[in-house]
């Protein structure tokens, strides 16, 4: 394709993270916010619970388990399960790409407890039937940003289970069905499928996790910003909206606004509904387009949310790895430059390639109007390396 294509997305935005604002967001929006007062007045507290309250309703959280908001994302989220209840049992880490390696090495280097590992290069799940869940704990990722790899499903984790699961669901919380009765620990941020701004993470307890919290007590210090105990009982009011350490009341004003913006589109089931036709676009648009490919081998663990892809051109691919990664950061920059899609390019650490953000905050119309400039930017990268030859 050489003809430079006449329509562009409306929006540019296809980041994995910090990912797309909602449809029709304007800085309006977080004119109520809570600004210039303290997170622990009525009204910063009546914030935080909103917050809370709004993301039981939305995800559909069952009404026994705990929500808080903690320090540092989805990264915090984890590291504070992780610090707090790991060591009482044998740990099973899975882990395909690079997050899930995060726990990896916070496992066997940090908390030097020997786990268990399954790894599996990217694109590709390790064999879950070999986690033993039914006696000991495990630590994995539901969907990978990085791999475009998601778990099916929860079937592999075992319903008499006597260990604990702590699931990182950055990006799949709001896209794809997540098992809350094969689940003790979830974790998201809300820059993630509900495009909303950077601060804190969302650390989501079962009454199996409370109770691990409030039986176990780890063989390492734990740092004040992890704790979620004291004197062995659960700080019950951090699952009220009183904060570890100081949240920003804009951003939490903007997890408000995207909140209610599911809410006046129907809820998880539209938001489902988004994401799935998104990735189902990109999907469609490889099926048709021979220099394109799944980073993912199985389609069935292919993810609705960050969906990654490499190069398939065989003429491409016959000049090495290096032309490979020519060609995909030429398209990145090209498109960039072009103001059609910004941050379309594969994880630092991941194989060469593009990653399309599908979540429910992008529009459909949005990926259609991307892919002709993906094949042209495609055709002119190719040509730049043949000229270069």
């Amino acid at each position: 394709m050489s003809d430079r294509p006449a329509a562009r997305p409306r929006v540019p935005n296809f980041s994995s993270g910090p990912c797309a604002k909602r449809p029709g967001w304007q800085l309006q929006a977080l004119s109520d916010a809570a600004l210039g007062r303290s997170h622990r007045s009525a009204l910063g507290k009546a914030k935080l619970k909103e917050a809370i309250d709004r993301t039981r309703a939305v995800l559909r959280v069952p009404a026994d388990y705990r929500i808080g908001i903690v320090p540092a994302s989805d990264t915090g989220a984890v590291e504070m399960a992780m610090w707090t209840m790991l060591g009482e049992r044998t740990v099973e880490v899975a882990a395909w790409e690079a997050f899930g390696l995060e726990w990896v090495t916070d496992a066997l280097s940090e908390l030097k407890i020997s786990p268990r590992i399954h790894k599996a290069p990217y694109g590709t799940l390790p064999d879950l039937s070999a986690i033993d869940t039914k006696h000991n704990d495990v630590v994995f990722t539901w969907n990978g940003t990085a791999a475009g790899v998601k778990v099916p499903n929860g079937d592999w984790i075992a319903a008499d289970r006597e260990g604990i699961t702590i699931c990182d669901a950055t990006s799949a919380a709001f896209a794809q069905a997540l098992a809350w009765d094969k689940i003790d620990v979830l974790t998201f941020s809300w820059q993630k499928v509900m495009g909303g701004e950077a601060a804190h993470g969302m650390l989501i307890l079962s009454p199996r996790a409370v109770a691990r919290l409030e039986s176990h007590t780890p063989a390492w210090p734990v740092p004040k910003v992890f704790r979620l105990t004291k004197g062995g009982k659960l700080i019950e009011g951090i699952f009220r909206g009183d904060t570890i350490n100081t949240p920003s009341m804009l951003a939490v004003e903007d997890y408000i606004d995207t909140l209610r913006w599911a809410e006046s589109i129907g809820g998880l089931d539209a938001l489902h509904a988004r994401a799935d036709a998104n990735a189902a676009a990109v999907h469609a648009w490889v099926a048709r387009t021979p220099w394109i490919g799944h980073l993912a081998v199985d389609p069935s663990t292919y993810s609705n949310t960050g969906v990654c892809l490499v190069i398939a051109d065989p003429d491409v691919l016959a000049k090495g790895d290096a032309a490979v990664a020519a060609v995909a950061s030429g398209i990145v920059e090209r498109l960039e430059a072009e103001g059609v899609a910004l941050d379309i390019g594969a994880y630092r650490d991941a194989p060469a390639g593009l990653r399309l953000w599908c979540g429910a905050t992008v529009e459909t119309a949005d990926l259609e109007a991307l892919f002709p400039w993906l094949d042209w930017a495609f055709a002119q990268e190719k040509a730049k390396l043949a000229r270069a030859a």
